[in-house]
Parts: structure tokens; C-alpha cells; sequence
């Protein structure tokens, strides 16, 4: 499978359904909803798959992406992918393991735009929610998108963020939360 991210950069995936890349148009539609706050963003993605949206975020300027997957030959890919992508005053970090025990690690950081897309079944969406909340990894204007099957989606609440969209496209939905006394 090829996937091509902003300025039509191809970039390399695992062959199979281990890792399901989030599909273009979805990734399209969040970029235009984050649009100009990505240059210069510190930019977190959990369950980052083929790092396809952390290459994104890189191609449209974020000045830091860090990226937790499990796999070890998906982190060989995402490595190969940003380090092809970000310009030499860009940093990333791709971190194999578990997400909850990384996020625990992250505590004292801070990132302004987090992508979270779990295997859609996975009993991951609550305990990495809260710990986002918990460790407050969320900028005070950051947002969260989490990647979900828009059926069987149990909406999570986690003070102190709160959910403030959400979108559907076909068979995937997206769910924003933002720190709660943020306003607006």
C-alpha cells in the first residue's frame, strides 16, 4: 500500500492490516479543522500505526512529534518516514511500547495537538484518555482528536477535558476534546 501525506511525500507502510493507516480524507478533514495551528505545535501520536499523521503534522511544519506504537517493525517504518520528512530544525521521537506506561513517562510535557487511534476494539480509549488527563499532557489551549468506529463508541469523559465536536466520515468518527476551563 502507498500512502502519500502534504505536498504529496510518499511514504512507506507495513504490507497487511496490522496497522490501518487513517484514511486520506480523514486526514484531510482534521488538518483543515487544526488548520493553522500546526507550524511550530508540539504534536503527540498515540497508537501511531504507520506514523502517517505525525509525517503530516511534520510536512505542515509541527516543531515536535513524538509517536508511541507497539510494534517494533511499525517504529522501524514511522523512524524511516519522519526522517525523511522533517526539515533538520524539526524534532521527533518514536517511542515501542505500551501507550499507558509511555504516557506515564510523558508526565511534565505538554503537547498542543494529541492524535490517539487505538485498534478500534481495544479497551484502550478510557484508561489513555484519563491518563492524558491525569498527567496533563494537553496544552492549556492543546486539543485531542481521538479516532473512533462512529458504532459502538462509548463517548469517554475524563476531567478535566471535554468533549467539544465531533465528526463522522463513513465508517470512522472523530471526537475533540480541549481542556475544560479553557472557554470558547
Amino acid at each position: 500500500m502507498s500512502l502519500r501525506v502534504d505536498g504529496n511525500r510518499l511514504l512507506k507502510t507495513l504490507p497487511g492490516l496490522a496497522t490501518r493507516p487513517t484514511l486520506a480524507r480523514v486526514r484531510e478533514a482534521l488538518f483543515n479543522i487544526w488548520q493553522g495551528t500546526i507550524p511550530g505545535c508540539r504534536w503527540l501520536d498515540l497508537c501511531a500505526g504507520s506514523g502517517a499523521m505525525g509525517a503530516e503534522a511534520l510536512a505542515r511544519g509541527a516543531a515536535l512529534v513524538v509517536g508511541i506504537e507497539q510494534s517494533s517493525r511499525a517504529c522501524g517504518v514511522i523512524q524511516h518516514n519522519w526522517q525523511q520528512i522533517a526539515a533538520p530544525e524539526q524534532q521527533f521521537r518514536v517511542l515501542r511500547g505500551d501507550v499507558r506506561s509511555h504516557i506515564q513517562q510523558l508526565r511534565g510535557q505538554q503537547f498542543d495537538r494529541i492524535y490517539f487511534d487505538p485498534p478500534y476494539a481495544s479497551e484502550l480509549y478510557q484508561p489513555v484518555i484519563t491518563a492524558i488527563a491525569t498527567c496533563n499532557l494537553l496544552a492549556d489551549t492543546g486539543e485531542l482528536a481521538v479516532e473512533h468506529a462512529p458504532r459502538g463508541w462509548t463517548l469517554v469523559s475524563s476531567e478535566p477535558l471535554i468533549v467539544y465536536r465531533q465528526k463522522r466520515y463513513g465508517n470512522t468518527a472523530l471526537t475533540f476534546y480541549r481542556p475544560q476551563d479553557r472557554g470558547g
